[in-house]
């Protein structure tokens, strides 16, 4: 199973990745069998205009039965074959799940359900099966589109929501294939949004994720999540694993579909996205890390870690830390590393605004002009960014 690193000092889209991490796991399944549970849990709010505007999001609500009446032919089960590499030349399968997005065969799921496969065989609700191709991807959203190469399927295709429309407390449901256990229904709640996570150690992190509490378990990736009017507004992709048994503790993440629907003519068309990067690791400034590395600007970004050859490298910047093992064994934030304070005359005081302004407004080999504080001094430093490395 692949280790998910969640930031702890510095990880931010279009940086290097992360310093520190807890465990977790992508839920690509093998094949083992076991049962799923479900958690549900509703939310009231005190105010009355709340009251009465949780109150209108009720009427609008189908019945968790309803739902999945509705939209359970729309979610495929995906295996693919693997080679794996060894002496005999064995095969490996995986399970997953994904989404119809039309009636031409084109399917959304996770891009680690479908990574290396040497074929691909999707299974429709009415126990139709198809092989399929793969026609784009988006690795570093972890997000793919494939298509089924059978003709004559009575296909029948998801709608999908809006992400930025989700509270904390909404209710949604999880619709997917754990442990093989086909067109499984789990319910649950919206814990929280726009959390970004690293799916590993100098990994592009994936920005404004969902944190749900549904039960989703291996086989489950690439499925959706749904709100309650039945509509897509995540794919489920990854769940904490602070044990390493690949087992449900009722926190997982999805990649909103917000995220995905801008990357999905690119892909339906075959392209294969890339996304720029900085080559940075920082932190934010906050009273207690401007006098912990003797910082005298009071917002901005704090570069801790530059990555070596990288854009922010070769443009002169300069991080506290002079590789990753130093930052990791570190207890405290050391002096020395530059401040950016604003990114193409933008301020920014966050990872999160500057991964945010690259990410939606650069590719690779664009140039990005940083405002640097260094030993007190303002300077301007252009950088030329590049593709993230796989």
């Amino acid at each position: 199973m692949f280790v998910r690193s969640v930031a702890a000092v510095a990880v931010t889209a279009a940086v290097i990745g992360s310093i520190a991490g807890v465990a977790g796991s992508k839920l690509l399944d093998s094949g083992s069998g076991s049962s799923t549970t479900t958690s549900a849990t509703t939310t009231t709010n005190s105010s009355s205009d709340s009251s009465r505007s949780q109150a209108a999001l009720s009427s609008e609500c189908l019945s968790a039965a309803d739902v999945y009446q509705n939209v359970s032919p729309s979610v495929v089960e995906i295996t693919s074959t693997l080679q794996s590499g060894g002496p005999f030349g064995q095969q490996a399968q995986g399970t997953g799940s994904g989404i119809v997005l039309d009636t031409d065969g084109r399917i959304l799921t996770n891009n680690h359900v479908i990574d290396g496969a040497q074929s691909i065989q999707v299974r429709f609700a009415d126990e139709s099966t198809s092989p399929a191709k793969v026609l784009g991807t988006d690795p570093a959203n972890d997000v793919a589109v494939i298509q089924v190469t059978d003709s004559g399927l009575q296909l029948r295709p998801a709608q999908l929501g809006d992400s930025e429309a989700l509270r904390v407390g909404d209710a949604v449901l999880a619709i997917g294939n754990p442990f093989n256990l086909e067109s499984t229904l789990t319910q649950g709640i919206v814990s929280a949004t726009g959390r970004t996570y690293s799916t590993g150690s100098n990994t592009r992190p994936i920005r404004n994720m969902i944190q749900t509490d549904a039960a989703v378990n291996p086989g489950n990736s690439g499925g959706p999540l749904l709100n309650c009017q039945g509509e897509v507004i995540g794919i489920n992709t990854l769940l904490e694993n602070p044990t390493g048994d690949n087992v449900n503790v009722g926190v997982a993440f999805a990649v909103a579909i917000n995220t995905a629907k801008q990357s999905l003519s690119q892909m339906e068309s075959g392209q294969t996205l890339s996304h720029p990067w900085l080559g940075i690791a920082g932190v934010d400034i906050t009273p207690a890390v401007a006098k912990e590395a003797s910082i005298d600007a009071q917002n901005g970004v704090y570069v801790t870690l530059v990555s070596a050859g990288g854009p922010a490298s070769k443009a002169g910047l300069k991080g506290a830390f002079t590789s990753q093992n130093q930052a990791t064994s570190s207890s405290t934030v050391r002096p020395g590393g530059d401040v950016i304070t604003a990114v193409d005359g933008k301020d920014v005081s966050t990872l999160e605004q500057l991964a945010g302004y690259l990410d939606e407004n650069k590719k690779p080999g664009d140039s990005v002009e940083l405002t640097v504080v260094r030993s007190g001094k303002e300077m301007s430093v252009q950088v030329q960014l590049a593709e993230w490395p796989s």
